[in-house]
């Protein structure tokens, strides 16, 4: 019953700071941007309306694709990056099989957050 009460009081918060408006103003503003520049309308919207779900959802923004775009906004893409990514304190700990499982999942994380980001570069959302 809490959980409802909270996701109610979020509602009405949302409702009184013109939530809605703001974000139906930000996504028009930038579809419009999009359309001017040549740019696909209906994927800038798509990815505005998905930010906005997540953050109704309450859901926190992925730490490891912020350190994937801030090493991609410094440095551009390096042929280290799953060395700079790895958390050493945890690999140092690990066996031989459970290092190479680790930098599979590394990989496959990065490259999903490196498609991402490529997409919102396209885009020009970030």
């Amino acid at each position: 019953m809490e959980d409802i009460k909270q996701v109610a009081k979020a509602a009405k918060k949302r409702m009184k700071s013109n939530f809605w408006a703001d974000c139906k103003r930000n996504i028009d503003e930038n579809t419009t941007e999009a359309k001017n520049k040549g740019l696909n309308e209906f994927k800038v919207k798509t990815t505005l309306t998905d930010k906005v779900k997540n953050e109704i959802k309450g859901e926190k923004r992925d730490e490891f694709y912020l350190k994937v775009k801030e090493l991609l906004d410094t440095e551009g893409e390096v042929s280290d990056a799953i060395g700079r990514l790895t958390e050493r304190e945890v690999y140092d700990k690990l066996n031989y099989e459970e290092k190479q499982r680790y930098t599979l999942q590394l990989s496959a994380k990065y490259l999903a957050a490196l498609n991402k980001y490529k997409q919102e570069k396209a885009l020009e959302i970030i």
